[in-house]
């Protein structure tokens, strides 16, 4: 991997080979990582919620179910196919423990189940993930290889 591009929250960004992908503190949002090696491109969203139903058109990657479809709309016409990617997800943590709550409280539970469900529809196969406990992460997506490399404090370094 040469060069790092950063994926801010609510945010996507497709790379070619040998550029790579990085977003911090993933704490509830979830990162989809999405590679295609024969196109040679690779592409993360940050999303912050499950589903958008089309209702928001200011920012589509905030949601898991919008972001997801545009990013692989943008893969695809830089010579992407379906039928090759594959994807990764790493986040949707329980940062904080909100009694009462349990919309707040498990905001990261449901947004992991909406980014499957929506890889699901779309007919991406989810390959790896990392997903859920009560810690935020760091993840860095390599265009060459596809490897996705989690950062956590106090965690082992995890490739997946």
């Amino acid at each position: 991997m040469s060069q790092a591009v950063n994926v801010g929250i609510s945010d996507m960004k497709i790379v070619n080979v040998p550029n790579g992908l990085i977003s911090y503190a993933l704490g509830s949002c979830v990162g989809i990582c999405i590679i295609d090696k024969a196109a040679k491109i690779a592409g993360m969203a940050h999303i912050m919620l499950p589903y958008n139903n089309n209702s928001d058109k200011s920012n589509v990657f905030k949601y898991a179910d919008t972001g997801i479809d545009e990013m692989i709309r943008q893969m695809e016409r830089l010579g992407g196919l379906r039928s090759r990617m594959i994807a990764k997800i790493a986040g949707g943590a329980k940062m904080f423990d909100i009694k009462g709550s349990s919309t707040i409280g498990n905001i990261g539970e449901r947004n992991v189940a909406a980014t499957k469900e929506t890889l699901q529809k779309l007919k991406i196969k989810l390959f790896a993930e990392d997903v859920g406990l009560n810690y935020g992460r760091t993840i860095t997506f390599d265009s060459v290889t596809g490897n996705l490399t989690i950062k956590s404090f106090g965690k082992d370094l995890k490739v997946i």
